[in-house]
């Protein structure tokens, strides 16, 4: 039988529904008219793949769900790592209503309908609703504020799924009364145990089709699909379906026709790629990684990053945290940005991956960092110092009047170009050169003059 929720409504109050309507409604139960993704989600949590972290026996959520407490819960994480699917399956579990609301096409109207519906439902039923707001990072902030006091009341339960970090795509007071659990890639077993099930499966899955698929060619979907269960889904119906069918004998899938269905890998790279793939990239050249630093760059590069926006971090860090122990850093990553400008993509990526073995691989000191930010502070927090009568500026008629520049010593009229001389009031040492690098030789110098000021 047919539902209300499948039929338009007129003016006159009555339920209609036209012959396309009605034909997409007693098809949309036929398998074939479902990517295999779609077929082959699980119906109960043992066919559940991967987050064993926040799903496995003892943990939080399995807890929440083993009660049906749920409360407010957000699920992050990349695309295809089963947060619908698992929305979808406490949906199956829960003695709650569940209501489903799609934060695309959604809105506060909408909203606010739900929540009236589960006051009236609780009071008639004494039934909960859950709502269930799929990629709720689309909604502004409005829409995420309309919910809070039916969260905080426990008036609905919620679920909501994201991509993006919680943290920056949704409202601090919204967070802050959910749990939230992160969802990772999913491993390679768990992939390959996923095609070998839909390959296994006559009914859901591609187990009627002729084909023959072995262990090589399910290693190379996982590996392309980058942890993504719906990608590597797909990439499988796409190799079957168009593998040449034989009745009577099985076609066995070859590598090549894999490499061809796959053609060029797609990188995934949003917002939270962005910024935590150029984190792990500076954080690599720091920590002396040239390997782990020319994986991220490459990644970047890959996924389409603007490469000046690469060249611009690189010169950064060979200041920050290369600084004076190879000062030479700094020349190369500036000389890189430049050779970018002149040059242009692809060809600059040499340039950019010269500068970042450099840095990655010279010695390293963030003294001119730590020196820097300790003189600001000095300027900011305490009294600020005269400017001593020997080095003010001399220049302008009436200076010698006024005292400016009398008593100043010219180092170059002395032995090693060096004098000792007073050139601030303070007596607070910022700069601390380390024994990395060019930095001994620094070390060396300063110990060196400040033995000839003791002695003058």
């Amino acid at each position: 039988m047919l539902s209300r929720r499948h039929c338009g409504r007129v003016a006159s109050g009555k339920w209609i529904m036209d012959l396309f309507e009605y034909t997409a409604i007693k098809n949309e139960d036929k398998a074939e008219f479902h990517p295999l993704a779609f077929r082959m989600r699980p119906q109960t949590l043992d066919e559940y793949a991967g987050q064993q972290h926040i799903l496995g026996e003892g943990k939080l959520l399995r807890r929440l769900l083993k009660t049906d407490r749920i409360g407010s819960l957000i699920f992050y994480g990349p695309p295809g790592t089963g947060k619908t699917t698992l929305a979808l399956l406490i949906s199956k579990t829960t003695g709650s209503r569940f209501v489903s609301v799609n934060a695309v096409t959604s809105n506060v109207q909408e909203l606010r309908a739900v929540i009236d519906s589960a006051k009236k439902t609780f009071l008639l039923n004494r039934q909960r609703t859950i709502l269930f707001v799929d990629e709720i990072h689309r909604f502004n902030k409005s829409q995420q504020d309309v919910l809070l006091p039916h969260i905080e009341e426990n008036t609905v339960g919620f679920i909501a799924t994201t991509t993006q970090n919680p943290c920056l795509a949704l409202t601090s007071p919204l967070v802050s009364r959910s749990h939230v659990f992160q969802f990772e890639m999913l491993t390679h077993e768990d992939i390959v145990s996923l095609l070998k099930r839909a390959i296994g499966d006559d009914r859901r899955g591609l187990g009627s089709i002729p084909v023959r698929v072995g262990e090589d060619v399910l290693d190379e979907i996982a590996r392309n699909s980058d942890g993504d269960a719906r990608k590597a889904l797909n990439m499988l119906e796409v190799i079957v379906l168009t593998a040449p069918h034989n009745v009577s004998e099985n076609h066995n899938i070859t590598l090549e026709e894999v490499k061809e269905t796959i053609q060029h890998k797609f990188v995934r790279y949003d917002e939270d790629d962005h910024y935590d793939t150029i984190s792990a990239f500076i954080k690599s050249m720091r920590g002396s990684d040239p390997d782990a630093a020319l994986y991220w760059l490459a990644k970047m590069l890959e996924a389409g990053e603007e490469p000046r926006f690469i060249a611009r971090r690189i010169v950064i860090c060979a200041a920050e945290d290369v600084g004076t122990a190879d000062p030479q850093a700094l020349t190369v990553a500036v000389s890189a940005f430049n050779a970018l400008e002149f040059v242009g993509m692809p060809e600059s990526k040499f340039f950019l991956a010269e500068a970042t073995v450099y840095i990655a691989t010279a010695p390293k000191s963030n003294a001119v960092t730590v020196a820097i930010n300790e003189a600001q502070a000095a300027v900011r927090n305490k009294r600020l110092e005269r400017v001593p009568d020997h080095l003010r500026d001399a220049h302008y008629k009436g200076a010698s009047k006024l005292g400016a520049g009398d008593g100043y010593q010219y180092p170059h009229d002395f032995p090693g170009h060096f004098v000792a001389q007073k050139y601030r009031e303070g007596v607070q040492k910022f700069y601390s050169p380390t024994r990395h690098g060019y930095e001994q030789i620094i070390q060396d110098r300063i110990a060196e003059w400040n033995r000839i000021r003791n002695n003058s």
